[in-house]
């Protein structure tokens, strides 16, 4: 099962981006073995000034463009279930062992998610309570999904 981050907004080149690469190549190295072949990150960005709800919508549209057919989507929103990471690695295996062919994550912009893209999503994801950057929130979904991997896995990045 193939994993991407996607995500409103463009990376700039400095330690977030660099934090972001070296833990999606890490999972890609790892996660071979074990049926996650591949780990990526696409970003989308509406160019036009557009304000509130229609930015919303043009960010939605640009995210959901992005799933492929068949793919499990995961939301990261603040109104999503805050689970462990044990828990985590056992629902990305478990949709691994259904056969899903790709899972994606979606990150929304500064107005967080369109309400089509929750009732689109199979799982709503949360960091928590309080606000994280956007970017990142990059920063550790990425660990979160190297951490998951590993624990899959049995290497011993993962202490608990």
């Amino acid at each position: 099962m193939r994993l991407r981050i996607c995500a409103v907004g463009r990376l700039r080149a400095g330690p977030e981006q660099q934090l972001v690469d070296d833990y999606l190549a890490r999972l890609s190295a790892t996660g071979r073995a074990i049926g996650f072949p591949s780990a990526s990150l696409a970003e989308v960005e509406e160019k036009k000034r557009l304000e509130g709800s229609a930015l919303m919508a043009r960010e939605a549209e640009l995210l959901l463009a992005n799933i492929p057919a068949g793919a499990r989507v995961i939301a990261l929103d603040e109104r999503g279930g805050n689970e462990g990471s044990e828990a985590f690695a056992a629902r990305l295996g478990a949709w691994r062992d259904e056969g899903a062919p790709e899972a994606v994550f979606l990150i929304g912009g500064a107005n967080g998610l369109a309400p089509e893209i929750r009732e689109r999503a199979d799982h709503l994801m949360s960091f928590g309570k309080m606000t994280w950057p956007h970017m990142l929130a990059r920063v550790m979904l990425a660990e979160q999904l190297y951490r998951a991997v590993t624990i899959l896995a049995s290497h011993p990045y993962h202490r608990a």
